[in-house]
């Protein structure tokens, strides 16, 4: 089986920065960089692989990604999800028989309305996540999604902020808001020039983010704005790109740590539990501020292998949550 193509070993790294911190030490596989082994001093070993680290369960972590099955459980536990379906590839409606076909899933968008979320069942960082508000928007959607995954699922949106908590047993350890990617004008450049500085300060931060600004779903989104890359926006005028707020398709993060509301902790403490997990990222949609107590909330998604390192080059502050965070990881590990 070929492997992956060699990436930024972010969490190699800070593993090797503060293991020693407890007596350990980090072992790196070097052709690739993605995978580790952690000796701790007591002689265990545990591995690495991306984000994914040796600390979940097998059964839980593989629910997670599937977020079909995560839902289901979800929903049958109480827990306020967004209401979607799933659908399948024509090889595999195939396979096994079914009928629910990508002209099946776009009945399924007119019946709930359009816009629709469309997304690949066991995706992640945002790839091939579309809001789809026509026919052809949601079948370029659609077989889009199907090449990540044989699954898509089909999803009514919700308005509201998007937030990530990360538990780690049953522990709140970081928290933040997720805006999707947006320029704001300054009267004089284009949004083709307001992109590329944004490109510049991200590789100025080390994050490793690559806007595509010949990405259809920022065409399409700008084209509903009655905008295009020429366009001149005026003077603190915001304009969003993309509809999801993952950071790896360069969305930005506001620390909410300090301010999250108690209740939301423990949301997110026994979603975590409940869904077998000792690590997780929680992403919830929240109508309304999550400072506050009582808006309405639903969940996202369930992130087993949360990872941080977009998160981590935002500032210096959430530096230090993340390795804090991961020294914490590394002795739960222990």
């Amino acid at each position: 089986m070929p492997k992956k193509r060699k990436a930024p070993p972010f969490l190699g790294e800070l593993f090797k920065k503060i293991a020693p911190k407890i007596g350990a030490r980090v072992i790196m596989e070097p052709e690739w960089g993605v995978t580790g082994q952690i000796v701790f001093k007591n002689g265990r070993k545990r591995y690495f692989r991306d984000s994914t680290i040796d600390l979940n369960p097998v059964g839980a972590s593989d629910i997670a990604k599937d977020k079909d099955y995560a839902n289901f459980f979800m929903k049958r536990m109480g827990y306020p999800i967004v209401p979607g379906k799933a659908f399948y590839s024509d090889a595999w409606c195939r396979a096994i028989g079914s009928r629910r076909n990508i002209d099946a899933a776009y009945r399924y968008a007119k019946r709930i309305g359009f816009p629709v979320f469309v997304k690949p069942n066991s995706g992640s960082k945002g790839i091939a996540v579309a809001k789809a508000h026509t026919k052809k928007e949601f079948y370029r959607a659609m077989r889009a999604a199907f090449g990540q995954d044989r699954i898509a699922l089909v999803q009514k949106p919700i308005v509201g902020r998007d937030y990530r908590i990360v538990v780690l047993d049953g522990r709140v350890i970081s928290a933040y808001e997720r805006i999707p990617l947006c320029v704001t004008g300054d009267g004089r450049s284009t949004i083709a020039r307001l992109l590329a500085k944004k490109q510049a300060q991200f590789e100025r931060d080390g994050r490793d983010t690559a806007l595509r600004t010949d990405d259809p779903r920022i065409g399409e989104n700008l084209a509903r704005q009655k905008y295009s890359m020429s366009s001149v926006p005026q003077h603190d005028k915001r304009i969003f790109l993309l509809d999801n707020a993952n950071l790896s398709t360069g969305g930005d993060a506001v620390d909410v740590t300090d301010t999250i509301n108690p209740r939301f902790k423990k949301r997110a403490a026994r979603l975590t539990r409940d869904m077998g997990l000792r690590i997780c990222g929680v992403d919830l949609i929240v109508e309304g501020d999550i400072a506050l107590p009582t808006p309405r909330w639903h969940v996202l998604e369930v992130n087993a292998a949360p990872g941080l390192d977009h998160y981590v080059k935002t500032g210096k502050a959430q530096q230090k949550i993340v390795e804090d965070m991961y020294l914490e990881v590394l002795k739960a590990m222990e």
